[in-house]
């Protein structure tokens, strides 16, 4: 078998959970070494989107309360973007919600799943650039502070685990690494 081809065997599927956001499957499966064994997929009904505000040197940040997490996270604004909404739209629409902001350019910076061992979440995250402020409309669920930092501090945050929110972290070191590298980094 080539490693490329898929290993495992799928004997049967069932749904053990679903919501408006997401639904949870229990597949039972023939693992790769032949052993039989259950395997937990969460699958994600809307993609991610982010957003990394830049202005001059310093990136805006959102603070709220995570529930899974019972703790407060930075973060680059973001949220959901159903399957009928194109990302872009979603990402103005978040960025807009959660600080105000209304960006005058925009351009895509990345693209992954956030956790591909167990989910099927697919995040893309934008740059947006031109900014001009406004007023923050954030849902019901959302208790936000909003930060303007130094480029630098927010990439110290990611780093040293002050930011541990994964699309956040994706978007800061693309960016950094786009700068460093230079334009050329797309053709890389």
């Amino acid at each position: 078998m080539r490693r490329e081809e898929n290993p495992w065997r799928t004997l049967g599927s069932r749904r053990v959970y679903e919501n408006p956001w997401i639904s949870v499957r229990e597949d039972s499966v023939v693992r790769p070494d032949g052993e039989p064994g259950i395997y937990g997929v969460v699958h994600y009904k809307n993609k991610a989107v982010g957003v990394l505000p830049v202005e001059e040197d310093h990136v805006y940040l959102v603070g709220q309360y995570r529930y899974p997490l019972e703790s407060y996270s930075w973060e680059i604004p973001e949220g959901g973007c159903p399957e009928d909404e194109e990302p872009l739209l979603a990402a103005q629409r978040e960025l807009r919600e959660e600080t105000g902001l209304e960006a005058g350019s925009w351009r895509r910076l990345g693209e992954a799943y956030l956790s591909n061992s167990v989910a099927d979440e697919y995040a893309m995250w934008f740059l947006a650039t031109d900014l001009v402020p406004g007023e923050q409309q954030p849902e019901g669920t959302e208790v936000l502070g909003v930060r303007r930092v130094p480029l630098h501090e927010a990439l110290a945050m990611a780093i040293d685990g002050r930011i541990t929110d994964a699309l956040s972290v994706l978007a800061l070191t693309t960016y950094a690494l786009e700068r460093s590298w230079g334009n050329d980094v797309a053709a890389r």
